[in-house]
């Protein structure tokens, strides 16, 4: 992650978790085996993977691009998340927010950079935007404060958002009844409470659980054996001197010079280990 010349190596971990979701498997009940996709042409048969690349459709016929020319497309954003503009921490429209993550320090050096970088959003009430590259898809993020560390939260770009008014068109623009507004605005008043999400429960989520409790101890419940396949499966330098670094980036936004400028200054070494990388575990590592 970078501001403007001040670079620090740090790790994102979802804030999310999947574990408590429950999923089924489609089993053959004549056979007891579980359902499988295979990739098929018509035609063909299965086909190997190897020989798949991706086809973008147009004017009845498809454009093949190789994954590896994907794959070469250059973007500053698969090695560095740079915080390019500031905005008020109540500017983003609920409706752009996507998926959740937590910024860490990915080691002991980085975290006095880290530590700077919160506190001086949290003093100026700001959100911090940029973009970075993650799973074949360049991201637009915010970063803000949370807790005693920093959130980033994807966005959608803006042509990803639909445009409401088609939908609420037939909606008639006339003033509600003086009376049945009173009443409504009585109810939220009595209604209103602060937000705490521990008092909502999945109530489909808790159903689903008892029932699978109660088919685990009913020994006349069908069942069908899993195959074994089906079973469930660095250090770096940071930066070396920060208040320099600073003072270097506030001088040079003060005398007008680009971002693309600042960029060439070096305020921090990194070895080959602050690249990103993403694993399956939903554990990114940036710079």
């Amino acid at each position: 992650m970078r501001l403007s010349l001040v670079s620090i190596a740090v790790e994102l971990h979802s804030a999310t978790s999947r574990a408590s979701n429950i999923s089924f498997r489609q089993i053959h009940r004549p056979t007891g085996k579980r359902v499988r996709y295979e990739k098929v042409v018509e035609g063909v048969g299965p086909v190997d993977a190897d020989d798949i690349v991706k086809g973008y459709e147009q004017n009845d016929e498809y454009i093949l691009i190789d994954p590896e020319e994907v794959d070469a497309i250059k973007l500053e954003t698969k090695k560095t998340f740079e915080l390019v503009q500031f905005v008020g921490s109540c500017e983003i429209p609920p409706i752009y927010y996507d998926k959740p993550y937590y910024i860490v320090p990915a080691d002991d050096l980085a975290e006095d950079a880290y530590r700077v970088i919160r506190d001086a959003l949290r003093r100026s009430e700001k959100t911090a935007l940029g973009q970075l590259t993650m799973r074949g898809k360049e991201y637009l993020a915010a970063v803000r404060p949370c807790g005693d560390g920093l959130l980033l939260e994807t966005l959608h770009y803006a042509d990803e958002i639909r445009n409401a008014d088609p939908l609420f068109s037939s909606i008639e623009d006339e003033a509600s009844d003086d009376e049945l507004l009173e009443v409504a605005t009585s109810l939220i008043e009595r209604k209103s409470a602060p937000f705490k999400a521990e008092n909502y429960h999945d109530h489909y989520r808790e159903a689903l659980t008892e029932l699978l409790k109660a088919k685990q101890k009913n020994r006349k419940t069908p069942r069908a054996s899993a195959d074994e396949k089906d079973r469930g499966s660095g250090t770096s330098d940071n930066v070396v001197d920060l208040m320099s670094a600073l003072k270097k980036s506030l001088d040079g936004a003060k005398s007008g010079k680009s971002s693309s400028t600042a960029k060439r200054g070096t305020a921090a070494k990194k070895t080959s280990g602050n690249k990103s990388s993403t694993k399956s575990t939903g554990r990114k590592k940036a710079s």
